[in-house]
C-alpha cells in the first residue's frame, strides 16, 4: 500500500495533538539504522527518544523476550510475583549511587515513575509542596504537566493542574543565570512561595531533556543537596532521559558526586519495552502502604525480562565507556563545524548527551526556523534528528550507545554537511 494511503489514514484515525517527527513508516530496524514501507535507510540519531542506547533488535535483548514468552507474559506482580522482578530490583539497588540500603519499584511509563515519586517523597515526609525548574519536562500526566517547566506545546489548553508545584530557575550559563542565581531562585521560593518546613521533595534532571539538554553544574546539584538536608527535603534526580550510560556514567548524578534520596528511571532501562522504576532509600520507598503503589502492567514480565539483558549488555560490551568515547567524537565534529556554522550558538552535553543550541547569527535571538530547517534537510539526507528546548531552537543527538563506527561516520558527515548547508541557504 503507497506511503500517501498511509498517511491519510493517519490523519484521518489519529489524534492531531500526537506529534510526529518523520513523513515515513518504519518497517525494519537494526541497531543504528531504520528501513521504511518504500525500502528507503535512515540512520536514528533519535534512538526513539533516548530509549535504545543498546540499539534496534540487540540479539541478547530479542532472544530474552522471546525465552520470557515461552514462561508467560502476564500475572500483575501483585497477584503473582515472579523472581525476574526482584532479580531486576537487586541490580538496580546496587548500581544506583549511595551504599546505603535501597528498594526498587516498577512501573510501565516515566510519567507513572516522577508520579510514583512525588508519592513517596510526600508519604514519607508528610509534606506536600514540591519544587521543580524552569525547563523541566517529568511527563504528560496532570501532576507531570504541572512539574514541567515548558508551556507550548505541554502545558497549553491542559490546566488547572495539581497545587503546591514550584518552579525556581534552572542554571544556564549561556543565558546568563548563574548555579549562585539558580540556588537564590530556591530561596527566594521559601520566602515567598512556600514555608521549606511544607516542601516533599526537590525534583531535578542532571541533564535536562525536553528543556534543550541543559547540563547541571556539579555545584548546583552539590547545593540542592545541602539545602535539602539543611530542610528535611527529598532530594529526587529524574534519571529518566539521562540513564543508563548515556551520559558516560550509569547515571547522571555521578558526574557530580551526588547522592539523591529517589531516582526515577525508565527510556533505556529495558531496550524498547516500557518499564520504569523509583528506587530509593529503603525507609522512604516502605512509607507508602500496602496497595499505594503498583499497576496492573507495572513490571511487565517481557519489559523486565528485556531490562535484566540490557544490564548485561552494557556491562559487556563497556557501554558506559564507549559513550564518552562516541559523544567526544560527536562533540569535537560539531565544534569543528562551529566556525562555519555562526547559528551554532552552544555545544554541550555529558558523554553521548549532547546538543547544539541554534541562534540567530548575532546570538540575540532562539532560532526554531533554522533548527527546523535543519532537521528537515538531514531526514531528507536519511538522518533522523531530534528537536528539543523551550523555544524549540535545540537539537539533540541520541544515537544508540551500540552504533557501528562506520554508521557514527556517515551519520556525523550527513550532520555537518547539512548545519553547512542549511547555514549558507540562511
Amino acid at each position: 500500500m503507497l506511503q500517501a494511503t498511509w498517511e491519510s489514514r493517519q490523519r484521518a484515525a489519529i489524534p492531531a495533538g500526537i506529534g510526529i517527527t518523520c513523513n515515513f513508516f518504519a518497517e525494519k530496524a537494526l541497531n543504528a539504522e531504520i528501513w521504511d514501507t518504500e525500502g528507503r535507510r535512515f540512520i536514528d540519531f533519535a534512538a526513539g527518544i533516548a530509549v535504545n542506547n543498546t540499539g534496534h533488535q540487540h540479539p541478547k535483548v530479542v532472544e530474552a523476550i522471546r525465552a520470557q514468552l515461552d514462561r508467560f507474559t502476564h500475572t500483575a506482580f501483585q497477584v503473582v510475583p515472579y523472581r525476574g522482578y526482584v532479580e531486576l530490583a537487586e541490580k538496580i539497588n546496587a548500581l544506583t549511587p549511595g551504599d546505603h540500603a535501597k528498594k526498587t519499584a516498577f512501573f510501565t511509563t516515566g510519567a507513572e515513575a516522577v508520579e510514583n515519586a512525588i508519592k513517596i517523597a510526600r508519604a514519607a515526609t508528610g509534606r506536600s509542596g514540591v519544587i521543580a525548574f524552569s525547563g523541566a519536562f517529568h511527563g504528560r500526566t496532570l501532576l507531570g504537566m504541572a512539574l514541567t517547566g515548558k508551556v507550548q506545546p505541554y502545558k497549553v489548553g491542559f490546566g488547572p493542574f495539581p497545587a503546591e508545584i514550584h518552579h525556581a530557575p534552572f542554571p544556564n550559563a549561556l543565558h546568563g543565570i548563574s548555579t549562585a542565581d539558580a540556588l537564590a531562585g530556591i530561596e527566594f521560593l521559601f520566602k515567598s512561595s512556600i514555608d521549606p518546613k511544607r516542601v516533599a521533595a526537590i525534583i531535578v534532571e542532571p541533564v535536562q531533556g525536553e528543556g534543550g539538554f541543559n547540563v547541571a553544574p556539579a555545584d548546583f546539584l552539590q547545593g540542592l543537596r545541602a539545602l535539602c538536608d539543611q530542610h528535611g527535603i527529598l532530594l529526587i534526580a529524574d534519571e529518566i532521559q539521562t540513564g543508563f550510560a548515556r551520559t558516560g556514567r550509569m547515571f547522571a548524578v555521578e558526574h557530580a558526586g551526588v547522592v539523591p534520596d529517589l531516582i526515577t528511571m525508565a527510556k533505556s532501562l529495558a531496550g524498547g519495552m516500557p518499564l520504569s522504576a523509583v528506587c530509593g532509600r529503603a525507609e522512604l520507598m516502605d512509607a507508602a502502604p500496602v496497595g499505594g503503589l503498583g499497576g496492573t502492567y507495572a513490571g511487565h514480565p517481557l519489559a523486565i525480562a528485556s531490562a535484566l539483558a540490557v544490564l548485561e549488555v552494557m556491562e559487556e560490551e563497556q557501554l558506559v565507556n564507549r559513550a564518552a568515547k562516541l559523544g567526544g567524537r560527536l562533540v569535537d565534529a560539531l565544534k569543528d563545524t562551529q566556525g562555519s556554522v555562526p547559528e551554532i550558538a552552544d555545544v554541550r552535553g555529558l558523554g553521548a548527551m549532547v546538543a547544539i543550541e541554534l541562534t540567530t547569527r548575532d546570538g540575540k535571538a532562539p532560532n526554531a526556523a533554522f533548527a527546523r530547517q535543519v532537521q528537515q534537510l538531514a531526514l531528507e539526507q536519511g538522518l533522523i534528528l531530534l528537536v528539543c528546548g523551550t523555544h524549540a531552537n535545540v537539537i539533540r543527538f541520541l544515537f544508540p550507545l551500540t552504533i557501528e563506527e562506520n554508521t557514527l561516520e556517515e551519520g556525523l558527515k550527513i550532520l555537518t554537511e547539512t548545519l553547512k548547508k542549511a547555514s549558507a541557504a540562511a
